[in-house]
């Protein structure tokens, strides 16, 4: 009787190798399908909140202004705001801590960086799965061919069945380990290349809005307000 092709004949025929090779590739396609489905719905929301941030200077006072912002905690634009707002106020109002060396531009600096940094971390969380899996799984997947092929073989070899329709069945069905590993690899690269398109476009928007939040703190004018698509980046504190 003709071997049929499929994967459940590669799990029912394959050893216990070949079904840990199976059981890890469809972890890693899961892994990778929460993350890309998670940042791509935080990446939906972010840009959101950008737009948002857009309005942000049409207004008579800074509160009015927070209020455009919305009241979500986790909105990276409003949490800059009140970074700044709360770093400039402490800078202004304590006179006896080691921070009082640099000037206010500089403290206001180098908290603004801080905040990004801490966003730029948490939206980068996750990435580090899709690069791994994008990079593992084709070489998972050719393991796991290479390993069907050999028992493949070895199990013609003692029946003494050389005949090409007994030698196709098995070596095809040990073939489709590396397409599962393709298959899982290719959604991991490209989701890892559209997020990170989508990460850099929110925090250039960030960078831009920390910039004008940094002048408005430290002179009470929003630099370059006339030239919205000229923006100048922050400096990093020391």
């Amino acid at each position: 009787m003709e071997s049929q092709f499929g994967i459940a004949n590669v799990w029912i025929q394959g050893d216990f190798v070949t079904r840990a090779v199976a059981i890890l590739l469809l972890a890693m396609s899961l892994a990778s399908w929460i993350v890309i489905l998670i940042k791509a719905l935080d990446i939906i929301k972010l840009k959101k909140h950008a737009r948002a941030a857009q309005d942000f200077w049409h207004s008579e006072d800074f509160a009015a202004a927070l209020t455009k912002l919305g009241n979500d905690p986790t909105n990276p634009f409003r949490h800059l705001a009140l970074e700044g707002r709360e770093a400039t106020a402490h800078h202004r109002n304590t006179k006896v801590h080691l921070h009082d060396t640099l000037d206010v531009s500089d403290w206001v600096t180098r908290c603004l960086r801080n905040c990004i940094d801490e966003f730029t971390a948490r939206i980068q969380s996750g990435l580090a799965i899709l690069a791994s899996v994008g990079s593992t799984a084709p070489f998972i997947g050719l393991f796991g061919t290479v390993w069907g092929i050999y028992h493949a073989l070895l199990a013609i070899g003692t029946s003494g069945q050389s005949t090409i329709d007994k030698v196709a069945g098995p070596i095809g069905e040990a073939l489709i380990m590396t397409a599962l590993g393709l298959a899982v690899a290719i959604p991991a690269v490209l989701g890892y290349n559209a997020l990170v398109r989508g990460n850099k476009s929110i925090l250039n928007g960030l960078n831009s809005f920390a910039h004008d939040l940094h002048a408005y703190f430290v002179t009470g004018a929003r630099v370059n307000a006339g030239e919205p698509g000229k923006v100048l980046p922050m400096k990093k504190g020391s």
